[in-house]
């Protein structure tokens, strides 16, 4: 134990101990004789501040409180995937075995099973020169990750003993470096400080989408392999089922998933979920790539505000190993609701709406860590967050949303009307945004022959048109209207109904291949562009809503698969030749 002190004021989660000696700024320290996990979050001479993750009832003035010498952080090695944690890494399943179903004060369990043995195939020799990242040698963790184990960032040096390919525990001692300061002994884990930021070699630009097979956000807002995005949204608006939906189909190697505050039954019904859901690209549990982290709105709510730091420290690691991560984090808004109450418990001066004056620097701080990087030799990894945000009433100008919008570029705005309609995902076309455009445009360009850019700003300006018509509608009726403008209404109605709208429990529209979403838009634009002339020639808006084509055009994302393509050659060449029939009757 590095120092010690005893106990002079209990607030809620927030602890001040005076006596303080050994004690260092943002040491993991334990607190009373039950030995509950804190973190020192302020140190001002003999006096430390110190928030609890566990629940503080039954302390007392006169309690001692005892360092240990590290920093809070998390363990990192084989055994994470598939596994559900607390928000300070304690693995709740090996915890039910042990204490039942209620996680008792003072429980500590390893979050990496020390009794399991891993079969490891070193990659090393001795006399071997090693770095930060280097591979050590690979565990296959599930069926569908494979663990590379790594040197730990600051270590350099050349190899003097290594084990022989086997079977180990994680913490056996697979090699020792010779370094500057000494010799160093690695194991298949080690630990990093979950407020710092593991280090990389070089950041690369945003170049290619990450592509989430929902139409409405790969073809108008798209988000960048390594970008960040927030997802807000009232109450009942869709955004738990929109991260489950980004979770499993998502072109993502490794997903960790957050969920920060929620309420119990909604962390419950992922829980029961995940392990049911099936990765579509490999056939095998989504559960062999993912890990949960569950902290819910009634866990303490220290525990809360680590859960977000826990889980960006687990994905920066995967990273490190060459992996795209994506992270989703559900809610932003219960973190900062987190934060909002230790603040008034440490008597700190708020800001708008009661949030610390910090909210916003915080949330920079978790955002920026995202990132498409070079890891080591060219080994390229990336952490993608994206992150739930729940505005109370649905107001998007509250303090959460505001800053949220200043740090990331994709902007994915549920919208309430939306989801009373049923019409899901209820993402707004008119509210959300996306500033990746111009990085992604490339990699559209080099894998289809269908102008992408083209047909999104083309779909888009209809889709605003029609918006600004429906002001018009709405006060005389779309008779008055011309038939260019009210061709205008059913081209956008067919863009909603028959693009926008996807149905997650649809096998063939559950997930939509971008090549599928551009041969979609490119058949209605054709439909519209064909219309344009027809009714130029004099034919009225009735007659092109009851061409037959328009049933196959309403119909394509259910009947036609993502490797059936050729299918949407049939209904062009029927769009053409029943235009051309109804041009003729008025030519």
């Amino acid at each position: 134990m590095s120092g010690e002190g005893i106990i002079y004021r209990i607030s809620g989660p927030v602890v001040e101990a005076r006596q303080v000696s050994g004690i260092r700024m943002s040491e993991q320290v334990e607190v009373s004789k039950e030995r509950l996990i804190g973190e020192v979050i302020r140190l001002e001479g003999d006096r430390a501040i110190i928030q609890v993750y566990e629940e503080t009832t039954g302390l007392k003035p006169s309690d001692k409180i005892y360092g240990t010498g590290l920093p809070m952080s998390v363990e990192l090695g084989p055994g994470l995937i598939g596994k559900t944690f607390d928000g300070i890494q304690r693995p709740l399943e090996l915890i039910k075995e042990k204490t039942g179903i209620f996680v008792r004060r003072g429980t500590k369990v390893p979050p990496l099973d020390r009794s399991k043995r891993w079969k490891i195939k070193i990659e090393v020799k001795e006399n071997q020169e090693v770095y930060p990242n280097t591979i050590l040698g690979r565990v296959q963790e599930s069926n569908l990750v494979e663990h590379r184990i790594l040197v730990p960032p600051g270590i350099r040096g050349r190899v003097t003993y290594v084990i022989e390919d086997g079977e180990y525990p994680v913490d056996t001692v697979i090699c020792r470096v010779e370094t500057s300061n000494g010799e160093r002994e690695l194991t298949m884990f080690q630990r990093w400080p979950v407020r710092l930021k593991r280090p990389v070699k070089r950041r690369l630009e945003p170049s290619k989408p990450l592509i989430t097979g929902q139409r409405v956000l790969d073809f108008f807002f798209p988000l960048a392999v390594g970008g960040a995005a927030a997802i807000p949204g009232g109450f009942g608006t869709g955004k738990t089922v929109t991260q489950h939906s980004l979770a499993k189909w998502a072109h993502a190697d490794v997903i960790i998933y957050i969920g920060c505050g929620e309420r119990g039954n909604e962390m419950t019904q992922v829980l029961k979920e995940f392990p049911e859901l099936i990765d579509p690209k490999s056939g095998r549990p989504l559960l062999e790539r993912t890990i949960l982290i569950a902290n819910t709105s009634n866990m303490p709510v220290t525990a809360r505000e680590s859960s977000i730091y826990t889980g960006m420290t687990l994905g920066e690691y995967y990273r490190d190993m060459g992996y795209q991560v994506a992270i989703m984090a559900d809610s932003t808004s219960r973190w900062a609701e987190a934060l909002r109450e230790i603040s008034g418990r440490l008597e700190e001066m708020p800001a708008e709406e009661g949030f610390p004056a910090y909210l916003a620097s915080r949330l920079a701080e978790f955002y920026e860590r995202a990132g498409r990087t070079i890891v080591d030799n060219n080994r390229e990894g990336s952490v993608s967050i994206i992150g739930a945000v729940s505005p109370p009433g649905a107001d998007f100008s509250e303090p959460v949303t505001q800053h949220t919008k200043r740090f990331v570029r994709a902007f994915w705005a549920l919208d309430k009307e939306l989801a009373s309609a049923r019409h899901f995902p209820a993402i707004s076309w008119l509210d959300s945004y996306s500033e990746y455009l111009e990085d992604v445009k490339s990699w559209w360009d080099e894998k289809f022959e269908i102008n992408w850019a083209d047909l999104r700003a083309k779909a888009t300006e209809l889709l605003q048109q029609e918006a600004n018509l429906q002001q018009i509608v709405k006060l005389v009726g779309p008779d008055a209207l011309p038939d260019s403008q009210r061709l205008i209404l059913v081209i956008a109605e067919i863009i909603k109904e028959a693009f926008l709208q996807q149905n997650a429990l649809s096998v063939e529209d559950a997930y939509c291949d971008p090549e599928k979403s551009l041969r979609m838009m490119d058949l209605i634009l054709h439909f519209y562009e064909q219309a344009k002339t027809v009714i130029a020639k004099g034919a009225p808006i009735f007659k092109i809503s009851q061409l037959p084509v328009l049933q196959k055009i309403m119909r394509m994302k259910n009947e036609i698969k993502n490797e059936e393509l050729k299918k949407f050659d049939d209904i062009l060449n029927q769009i053409d030749a029943e235009m051309e029939e109804l041009r003729s009757k008025y030519e």
